[in-house]
């Protein structure tokens, strides 16, 4: 199951920029039904908008105590908040690119019980997000071959990738490439 609609799970930020979709609460409530249940999810978090370095902590500490009282969480994505076609652009902050390697340094840090932090390279794009893998993401995510969502608020990166785009840019950050299934089963190594 999915991880969206998290966006950010503070009350008082939720209400700016997410208000129509389920209250936090509600947004636990479900993952945890759904890992009782024994569907995995993921999680997300919707950054670099309105909130302050607080409400993160936040977010995370909520999503660790989900974790913690119902484990069934599969990865953490942080998504870079795309401003340039939104009604927020004008009220978002600008937040330089150590902000983005905090928010995964600090992610993997909190979320210790999660396997996965993803290295999300459509917000990102794909050279922040091979710096993101070493600052604590397992994940760079896959070849997402046409996302739309994203690219329509104003993401500049590529719509989709080949797995050998996917094998190189991970390669070329000092790491070893692991293909892999949405259950996290290893399918190919590339040595």
């Amino acid at each position: 199951m999915t991880g969206g609609g998290a966006e950010i799970l503070h009350p008082d930020i939720r209400k700016k920029i997410c208000a129509p979709k389920t209250i936090a609460t509600r947004w636990e409530e479900i993952h945890k039904i759904a890992h009782r249940i024994g569907i995995p999810t993921n999680a997300t978090i919707l950054y670099g908008h309105i909130e302050e370095p607080f409400h993160i902590v936040d977010h995370l500490e909520r999503l660790r105590t989900v974790e913690d009282e119902s484990p069934g969480f599969f990865a953490f994505i942080p998504v870079l908040f795309q401003p340039e076609n939104t009604s927020m652009k004008k009220e978002v902050k600008f937040f330089a690119g150590s902000y983005d390697l905090k928010v995964h340094a600090l992610s993997r840090l909190y979320l210790d019980n999660f396997p996965h932090i993803k290295s999300y390279w459509i917000t990102l794009g794909e050279k922040m997000a091979q710096v993101a893998l070493h600052y604590g993401c397992s994940d760079a995510d896959g070849t997402i071959m046409r996302e739309k969502i994203i690219h329509d608020a104003g993401a500049p990166s590529e719509l989709g990738h080949t797995r050998d785009f996917m094998v190189n840019m991970i390669k070329n950050a000092g790491f070893i490439p692991v293909e892999r299934d949405a259950l996290y089963n290893e399918i190919q190594v590339f040595n």
